[in-house]
Parts: C-alpha cells; sequence; structure tokens
C-alpha cells in the first residue's frame, strides 16, 4: 500500500491529520500511592497527538486537530504540541468546557498497584463531533490517523469517527489504531463492537493480537478484519506481523535495554506511518516501527528523539541474522552508525507491545 491521498504542496495539506483527545497529565514526583504522593510533575497526553509528535520530529508535516478547554490547560496544551513543530491551527477552544486532565502513579501500569484518575467526563473534547470540528482541516492529509479512544468519548464522538471511516472517493488514507481501553467502555458492552466496525472502514488498522476482540492470533485478527488495506497486529515481545492484500510480512521485535515501559505504542505506529509515507516495503516499515518504539523505551520520558533517517535506514536494511542479533540500548539514537546497537545474548524486553497516552512537556 502506498499513500494516494492528495499531495498538493498547498500550505494547508498535511503529510499527517492526527485527530483525538489530549489531556494535562500529572505524573508523580515519586512512587506510591496517589494518595501519597505530595507534588506532581505536569505533562501531556494523547495518544493521537503524540503520533502527531514523533512524526513532527521525523521531519514529516503534520497536523494534530482537537478541542481543548478555553482555560490554561488548553493553552499548555496547543503550546506544547506545537512546540514539537506540529501544527496546531485547526485546534478548537470550548469557552464552555474544561480541558481533560488524569494523575497516574509511577508504577508499572501492568501491576495492581497502578492507578490512573481521569477528569475527563464532560471534556472539550467530548464535545468533538460532525457539526463542532472543521472537516475540511481534519481530510486535508495524504494520511488521516484515528484511534479507538476518540469514539469512547460520547455519542458525538463516535458519530464523527463513523463519518470518517466511511469510505468515500477521494478520502485520505485513514490509519486506525484500535487503542481499546475498556475502563472508557463501562458503560458501553459494545465497544469491541463498535472498534470493529470502525476498523472495517480503515485503510490501516494497528492492533494487538489480544485486543477488544480475544481472537487468538494474527490471522483470527485477519479473517475478522480482511478489508483494510494493510492490518499490522502487534504480538507483544515476538514482533509484528502485517498482512497486505494477499502477502503476510511477520519482523520480530528488537531486544531494548528498557529505561521507561512507557510510549511503544505510539512510537511504533508512528514509525510504521513514516516509512508508508516514504514508500518502503511492508517489511522496512514494521521495522521503522520497531525501531521508533525502542527509541521511546530507551528514555526515561515518554516521547523521544527519532534517530537520524539514514541512521534508522541502515539499521532497517540488514539482513535478518543482523536484525536479530542488534539489542539497543540508551543513547542508541544518538549513534553516527550501525554501532549504536550491538550484537549480544537476546535477553531483556522487547518492542512493539504496549500503547501509551503520554508525552513529556518540552
Amino acid at each position: 500500500m502506498t499513500v494516494d491521498g492528495p499531495r498538493s504542496t498547498a500550505p494547508d495539506v498535511a503529510d499527517v491529520v492526527a485527530l483525538g483527545e489530549s489531556m494535562v497529565t500529572f505524573l508523580p514526583s515519586r512512587p506510591g500511592r496517589l494518595a501519597d504522593v505530595p507534588s506532581f510533575e505536569r505533562a501531556i497526553g494523547g495518544a493521537e497527538s503524540n503520533v502527531a509528535c514523533v512524526l513532527a520530529a521525523a521531519g514529516h508535516s503534520v497536523r494534530w486537530v482537537g478541542r481543548v478547554g478555553a482555560d490554561g490547560f488548553g493553552d499548555h496544551l496547543v503550546e506544547a504540541i506545537g512546540a514539537y513543530g506540529v501544527d496546531v491551527s485547526a485546534v478548537r477552544r470550548d469557552p464552555g468546557r474544561p480541558t481533560g486532565v488524569y494523575f497516574r502513579t509511577a508504577g508499572d501500569r501492568a501491576t495492581d498497584a497502578h492507578e490512573v484518575a481521569y477528569y475527563r467526563a464532560g471534556s472539550a473534547a467530548s464535545a468533538m463531533s460532525v457539526d463542532t470540528m472543521d472537516l475540511d482541516a481534519i481530510r486535508s492529509g495524504r494520511v488521516l490517523h484515528l484511534s479507538g479512544i476518540t469514539p469512547a468519548l460520547s455519542a458525538d464522538c463516535l458519530g464523527l469517527m463513523r463519518e470518517l471511516t466511511a469510505r468515500r472517493p477521494g478520502r485520505p488514507l485513514v490509519s486506525f489504531d484500535v487503542n481499546h481501553r475498556p475502563g472508557l467502555w463501562r458503560d458501553a458492552e459494545d465497544g469491541p463492537r463498535i472498534l470493529l466496525e470502525l476498523a472495517r472502514g480503515a485503510d490501516l488498522v494497528f492492533v494487538g493480537e489480544d485486543e477488544a476482540w480475544d481472537l487468538g492470533g494474527p490471522e483470527a485478527v485477519r479473517a475478522a478484519l480482511p478489508e483494510p488495506d494493510v492490518l499490522v497486529v502487534k504480538q507483544g515481545a515476538t514482533g509484528a506481523t502485517a498482512f497486505h492484500g494477499s502477502g503476510r510480512t511477520t519482523v520480530p521485535a528488537l531486544a531494548v535495554d528498557v529505561v521507561a515501559a512507557v510510549g511503544a505504542g505510539d512510537a511504533f505506529a508512528a514509525g510504521f506511518l513514516s516509512a508508508t509515507l516514504r514508500g518502503l516495503p511492508v517489511r522496512d516499515r514494521l521495522r521503522h516501527g520497531h525501531l521508533m518504539a525502542a527509541a521511546a523505551l530507551t528514555v526515561p520520558g515518554d516521547l523521544a528523539a527519532p534517530p537520524a533517517r539514514d541512521h534508522a535506514d541502515r539499521l532497517a536494511a540488514l539482513d535478518d541474522t543482523a536484525w536479530g542479533r542488534l539489542r539497543l540500548g540508551p543513547g542508541w539514537t544518538q549513534a553516527g552508525d550501525a554501532a549504536g546497537g550491538t550484537a549480544g545474548d537476546q535477553t531483556g524486553d522487547r518492542t512493539g507491545a504496549g500503547a501509551d497516552e503520554e508525552v513529556r512537556t518540552p
């Protein structure tokens, strides 16, 4: 699959437009229960805006479209996301609804001790709809990137997502990250069915093999989703498999010395999209996804500076044996050549598994 969307050089046409909610995030100053943490560091969070920031840092023209309150938190989000080089001119301000915020603990999200407190009900983003958003701006990119978080926010948001995933001539390539968050669907038992419906309308879909539908393996996911031109099934520590037309390509994940286990899912999507925009082969798109995920995992924050394009291209071009022996650790993105990764024992964590909604404010 190549990107067949509009290629005009007009200033209002972006490589990628990402639509979704971004929130102000409060990260704890120390481990412990939320009740015991004395102070928090402010950051920004949002799966779609994360992808936008990574793509902009990788040299693409990107627009983030969302809706925030006419408040200080909304000011901060617009300024912080814009500081990454993302076009925020189409963000709408809502004078009657607040910007969403959330607090989380410092512990690993996979443990029972992890706490997240969301304050997003009735947020400005929940009022995104066909009537309140600029559809021309949303559709003005070569790629439109969406996620399954947005339709869970409100009936209006679901209506907007159905409009954007409807198959119509001339639309941009629609990228959809399923991003199933069970907590957002507590009041809607049909959440998985809705996500499947929306995914069927997309051209490119990212999904974890155990996400939402519990289908049991990439082939079963593809059988349930035959419509997308490209379906990327993330398989955790195993790697990722892309179904494209009648083809199937699997690329194993990399061995990574993990500094912070956050940010990998959004970074993977950004890497795959970046390589798609460049028309690279499917194998290399998957490898660029793994490399972007490795960049996120080897820094303490949630957003990493991507490797230089020529550096990433050299690593993505390695033969299968060299790729399998590659191990990436802190600082690898600054390496001038493939020495940034080292061959060694294939132990430790691997990329391509997690999704994350947080980006530290620069």
